[in-house]
């Protein structure tokens, strides 16, 4: 259970002063439910105002406050431009105060012959000067403008003031907690206490207070991964020594590369252990994981045991289903698959061939490990494109099982090595740095959208010509359904070029066996074009697929731009990859797609997309519903996490482990950063 003194801070927000139903919906928008969430939504920066007795042509530019006396008004008889109310300093000068709308509130804020504090940027309008929509406040009575006032990530409907108002709130109701630190590094770096250092920055934005902050949510992960860990290896799993002979017995179409091969006995050395197994393997697009993968489920059916194979999305879970039935049928090896499409008989046959131990291999999505799917024997579990699953997922899937099952799990993302240890930090590493001869390098061009007829014209060409290509639609916004309505848009237009035997539509808004239908006319080349989202990101095997159309490319990650052109060049024949740019493209914007069109490497790839868009863009924390950092910058985690791994290794090995004092200050910490899967592993005292 949570400790008691964390319970202030994870009240409802309505808990808070002047909160109610309306407010409360404002910061939903923000995702701000909890105390906890307002303390944590700390400001980007901050106002700097000049106070002065008068205007003066040495403040144009910049914020001021001012104390004025208005004296006139004139409003826009049309309705349609500004209100104005003018006002005099100390000094004499006239300062014009500017409104857009609501003119009757302005005027009731600033009557006539009254004195205001007024605040705002002081500008120049012809030979005016004007402040336009400025804070008003009446000498004496309520909150005046601060000198330096933290600026926060608002919504419409909240002010900053306001959001202010509230984080101080939140902070009276924030208790002193006792130091998860170790004392030395908290010394050297001259960090506070926490509560302490959540006021300094939320007081002093950029601050090193924040610094503390991001260490202290980067120290509970570390903590909670190498709990996991130390849980995982106190237990003991059935050793999986295999023969071999399964995998021999496969003909594969080209040679295994050395590094395939040394992955294979790292992973087969692992599997014959009594401790069960923990790998990630990491291996770029086309590498050879799946056959890796392969091995290693093999090796398991060897010993008389099950395993299982999850798959992010539907479409790869039928894939990998369908590879796997063509290189298994002959050799006896039973294959099922068990999706949320699975209903009725078929589903029911394919839990009770689980539960008799009569399936061998089972693979599906999310719905593998549900609570009415048992298995006789589960000894192996392998987790495909693991950046979409969060830690929580990998611990329901290992308690399948009587005794822990062998956990490997998989990325075609490309992960830096921080991030690998902030993520996966409980688990062995193996690295697929080779890639299978056949192979064909994509060349990756960059083309305006201005030239989109161009573009549409080459496809026309290269499908005339017995191509097939791909044509990835924009990312909208977060919403899958505009997404679906830009590759329906897309697709229609392409379909009154081409013709509708040409051209097929998928998206994730469409119902499985749909989408199947669509995948199996495109990969049986019965369509040339194929419209998508990136449903299609992952997994996707069509070899004579070798043009790929990437629409507002500026709006995709680096890893997804790499894991699309991973689609394509997968046969014999020359691919390429257009990335189709908007116009208002940045100077990052240039510099990422410049860097696409320069390298195909995954992993110089994934650093960049780490320093330009942080962690939990990278491995996908959105989609897994795994908490991302809340403080914590991409540098912060390159900079923090080693140390933090140290740290938390120092308290259990040394400080006394979780009973000792600041053990039970860590219990804390885990809490508060919602790590609670990691303090159900810990043992009891």
């Amino acid at each position: 259970m949570r400790p008691d003194i964390l319970n202030p801070l994870f009240a409802e927000v309505e808990v808070l002063k002047g909160v109610g139903p309306q407010v409360a919906r404002l910061l939903k928008r923000l995702d701000l439910t909890r105390v906890v969430d307002l303390l944590y939504h700390l400001p980007t920066g901050a106002i700097e105002r000049v106070r002065a007795p008068a205007a003066s042509a040495s403040l144009l530019g910049r914020q001021v406050i001012l104390e004025l006396t208005p004296f006139d008004t004139r409003e826009n008889r049309s309705g349609r431009g500004p209100t104005r109310i003018f006002a005099s300093d100390s000094g004499g000068n006239a300062i014009s105060l500017v409104y857009f709308n609501n003119p009757g509130w302005a005027k009731r804020s600033l009557p006539k012959g009254e004195k205001r504090i007024v605040s705002g940027k002081l500008e120049q309008y012809g030979d005016e000067w004007q402040i336009i929509h400025p804070e008003v406040a009446e000498p004496g009575k309520g909150a005046e403008p601060a000198v330096r006032e933290p600026v926060y990530p608002l919504t419409e409907g909240l002010t900053n003031r306001r959001m202010g108002e509230l984080a101080r709130d939140a902070l009276e109701r924030a208790p002193e907690l006792p130091e998860w630190i170790e004392p030395g590094l908290a010394g050297r770096e001259g960090w506070r206490a926490w509560r302490n250092s959540l006021a300094e920055a939320h007081r002093e934005p950029g601050s090193g207070a924040r610094e503390r902050l991001a260490y202290d949510e980067i120290f509970a992960n570390q903590l909670a991964l190498l709990l996991l860990r130390q849980a995982q290896r106190r237990r003991r799993t059935v050793p999986l020594a295999g023969t071999g002979e399964l995998i021999r017995r496969i003909k594969l179409p080209y040679e295994l590369t050395d590094a395939q091969r040394r992955v294979i006995r790292e992973i087969r050395g692992d599997l014959a252990q009594d401790l069960p197994m923990l790998r990630l393997l990491q291996g770029d697009v086309g590498s050879g994981k799946t056959l890796v993968a392969l091995s290693a489920m093999l090796t398991a059916v060897e010993s008389g045991a099950q395993a299982a194979l999850l798959a992010p999305t539907e479409i790869l879970a039928r894939q990998h289903h369908a590879t796997l039935l063509g290189h298994l049928d002959s050799l006896g090896v039973r294959v099922a698959i068990l999706t949320g499409r699975e209903k009725g008989k078929a589903r029911e046959s394919v839990l009770m061939g689980l539960a008799d131990g009569s399936i061998d291999i089972l693979i599906g999505t999310h719905a593998i490990f549900q609570e009415k799917v048992a298995y006789k024997n589960l000894a192996l579990a392998v987790i495909d494109e693991q950046h979409r699953f969060g830690v929580s997922q990998r611990l329901l899937l290992s308690s399948k099982a009587e005794r822990p099952p062998h956990l490997l799990v998989m990325t075609a993302t490309p992960i830096p090595r921080t991030l690998t240890l902030t993520q996966y930090g409980e688990m062995d590493v193996s690295r697929i740095d080779e890639m299978p001869p056949g192979r064909t390098p994509v060349e990756t061009r960059v083309i305006s959208e201005e030239k989109l007829t161009e573009v549409v014209d080459g496809l026309g060409r290269h499908i005339a010509g017995g191509g097939q290509a791909y044509w990835v639609c924009p990312l909208v916004e977060e919403s899958e359904k505009t997404d679906a309505a830009a590759a329906e848009e897309r697709a229609r237009v392409l379909t009154l070029r081409f013709g509708e035997e040409r051209v097929g539509v998928i998206h994730g808004r469409m119902k499985g066996p749909d989408k199947d239908a669509v995948m199996a006319r495109f990969a049986g080349g019965e369509l040339a074009v194929l419209v998508a989202t990136t449903v299609i990101e992952v997994g996707v095997d069509v070899p004579n697929a070798t043009l790929m159309i990437v629409e507002g490319a500026e709006r995709f990650g680096l890893a997804q731009l790499h894991q699309l052109r991973g689609r394509v060049g997968r046969g014999t024949g020359k691919s390429t990859c257009l990335l189709v740019r908007g116009q208002n493209l940045t100077d990052v914007g240039r510099a990422r797609l410049a860097l696409m069109r320069e390298t195909s490497d995954g992993f110089r790839i994934a650093e960049e997309d780490l320093r330009l868009r942080g962690p939990g863009e990278i491995l996908g924390t959105r989609q897994s519903g795994e908490e991302a950092f809340r403080v914590a910058t991409a540098d912060d985690v390159q900079k923090l996490a080693p140390v933090a791994q140290s740290d938390a290794q120092l308290l259990l090995e040394r400080d006394g482990g979780l009973s000792g004092p600041r053990g039970q200050a860590a219990r804390i910490g885990l809490y508060l950063f919602e790590r609670d899967q990691a303090v159900g592993l810990i043992r009891s005292g």
